[in-house]
C-alpha cells in the first residue's frame, strides 16, 4: 500500500445517491475527506428505472465528493439493496485432498462451490457467499479450517442472491457515469462494519436500515450473518403518507416530518400547530401536530412490524441476545426507537458509523452508515489474497462484475 491511498464508495439509494471519498495510510486508519450527495431521481425501491437520471445523480454525487476532497476517482465500491435482493443458506461437501489430509486453501473454495450449488431461476445471479463455518469431520464451529486435518471439510454458508438485470443495470451507470465498479455490496452488510461491534455480531444482533425505498435487514450470530431480508418500505412512504392526506407536495411533506413528525404521541400535540404548505399556489392551512403523528404512526408500525416479521422467520431470532440496531435516515424519526422497542420487545439503540477521522460531523449520521461502512468493507477485503474463504463474513464477489464484463464486450 502507498503511504497514502484512496478508496471510494458509492451509497445508491432510493432518496438519495452518497459519495464518500477516504484516505487511507499506512497504519490503515480511515480518514473521510470527501462527501458528497445528490437527490436520487432515477431509483425506486432500489432499483433503477431511469437511467440517464440516475447516471446524473451518481456524476453530481461523485463530483461533490470530488471537489471536496481535492482529489479524483476512478473506481468505486457500491451497494446493493431493493426488494428483488434474496438469500437462503446452503451447505457444501467435499473431500480433503490436501497431503496429509490437510485442508488446503484449495479444499475451503471447492467446499464453497459446492455450497452455492443451489438451483437458481435464469434471471437470477449469486452477489455473496457467506461462510458461517465449517465443519471437519464432526468437528463443528471452524471459522478457518486451513491446516487442519480430516477426512471430510463441509461448510455452510449464505448465500445472498439478486435480479441479474438490477445489478447489470447498478453496472451500467456507474460505468455510464464514467467510473469503475470494484465491487457490489449487500449494503446491510456494508453497513454492519461501521455500526456493529464485534460483541454485538458475536453475541447476537438485528441490524435495520430504514433508508428511503426500502428496510434491509441482517442477523449477526457468532460472528456471521445468518439471515437477510429486505421490506419494501421505508422512510419515503411516510413522506408520501403526509403528501396525499395533507394535500401539500412531496419536498413540504419531507420538511413537516423532519422538522415535527413522531411515531409517538406525546403530551401536548393535540396543541401545536404547524403550517402545511398548499399545492401549485394554494393557500397554506394550519393543523395540530397530533394529526401529523396521526398520519405517521400507522406507516411507521407498519414498517417495523412487517420487519419483526421478517426476523421471526430465522431460527436466529431467539438468539439475539445485545437487541436491535437502527440505522439509515428513517431511523432518526422521533419515537422511532421506543416505537421499536415495543414491538419487538427488546433493547434498540441508534446505530451511528464510527471508527475513522476527517469529516466526523458530516458522516457520523446514520444515513453514511451504508457509505462509510463499504469503505471499511473495501479495506478488509481488497487486501485478502484468497478472498472467500476463513473469517467470518467474507463479501465474495464470485465473478460477478467479471461476467458483467464480459456481458459488455470487455472480457
Amino acid at each position: 500500500m502507498d503511504e497514502v491511498d484512496i478508496i471510494a464508495a458509492l451509497d445508491i439509494g432510493t432518496t438519495k445517491i452518497g459519495c464518500f471519498i477516504a484516505e487511507i495510510n499506512e497504519a490503515e486508519e480511515i480518514k473521510i475527506i470527501g462527501v458528497g450527495t445528490a437527490p436520487s431521481e432515477g431509483l425506486r425501491y432500489g432499483i433503477v428505472v431511469d437511467a440517464e437520471k440516475t447516471v446524473r445523480s451518481i456524476k453530481s454525487a461523485v463530483e461533490k465528493a470530488e471537489e471536496m476532497a481535492g482529489v479524483a476517482v476512478d473506481m468505486v465500491y457500491a451497494g446493493i439493496a431493493g426488494d428483488h435482493i434474496r438469500s437462503i443458506n446452503g451447505r457444501g461437501v467435499v473431500a480433503i485432498s490436501g497431503e496429509g489430509n490437510e485442508v488446503s486453501p484449495d479444499d475451503v473454495r471447492r467446499v464453497i462451490d459446492a455450497a452455492r450449488a443451489v438451483a437458481l431461476p435464469l434471471d437470477r445471479e449469486v452477489i455473496h457467499i457467506l461462510p458461517q463455518e465449517f465443519i471437519v469431520d464432526d468437528q463443528r464451529g471452524i471459522r478457518d479450517p486451513v491446516g487442519m486435518t480430516g477426512v471430510r471439510l463441509e461448510a455452510e454458508v449464505h448465500i445472498v442472491t439478486g435480479a441479474i438485470a438490477s445489478a447489470q443495470n447498478i453496472y451500467r451507470c456507474i460505468e455510464k457515469a464514467g467510473y469503475t465498479t470494484a465491487d457490489l455490496v449487500l449494503e446491510p452488510l456494508a453497513s454492519s462494519y461501521s455500526v456493529l461491534t464485534e460483541d454485538e455480531q458475536e453475541l447476537g444482533v438485528i441490524l435495520v436500515d430504514i433508508g428511503g425505498g426500502t428496510s434491509d435487514i441482517a442477523l449477526f450470530y457468532e460472528g456471521c450473518i445468518r439471515h437477510t431480508a429486505v421490506v419494501a418500505l421505508g422512510g419515503r412512504n411516510v413522506t408520501n403518507d403526509l403528501a396525499i392526506m395533507l394535500r401539500t407536495p412531496i419536498d413540504s411533506a419531507e420538511k413537516l416530518k423532519i422538522d415535527h413528525g413522531n411515531a409517538l404521541h406525546s403530551e401536548g400535540d393535540k396543541d401545536q400547530i404547524v403550517e402545511v404548505p398548499g399545492v401549485n399556489g394554494r393557500p397554506a392551512r394550519r393543523i395540530s401536530r397530533g394529526l401529523l403523528v396521526d398520519i405517521i404512526q400507522p406507516r411507521m408500525v407498519e414498517i417495523l412490524t412487517m420487519v419483526f416479521e421478517e426476523v421471526k422467520k430465522s431460527e436466529y431470532v431467539n438468539l439475539m441476545t445485545t437487541g436491535l440496531v437502527l440505522t439509515g435516515g428513517a431511523s432518526l424519526l422521533p419515537g422511532t426507537l421506543e416505537l421499536a422497542e415495543e414491538i419487538f420487545n427488546m433493547p434498540v439503540k441508534l446505530g451511528k458509523p464510527s471508527g475513522f477521522s476527517g469529516m466526523i460531523s458530516e458522516a457520523s449520521t446514520p444515513q453514511c452508515a451504508t457509505g462509510v461502512g463499504l469503505i471499511m468493507y473495501a479495506l478488509k477485503h481488497r487486501e485478502e489474497e484468497e478472498p472467500g474463504f476463513g473469517g467470518s463474513e467474507q463479501g465474495v464477489f464470485d465473478g460477478l462484475l467479471d461476467r458483467f464484463k464480459k456481458i459488455f464486450g470487455r472480457g
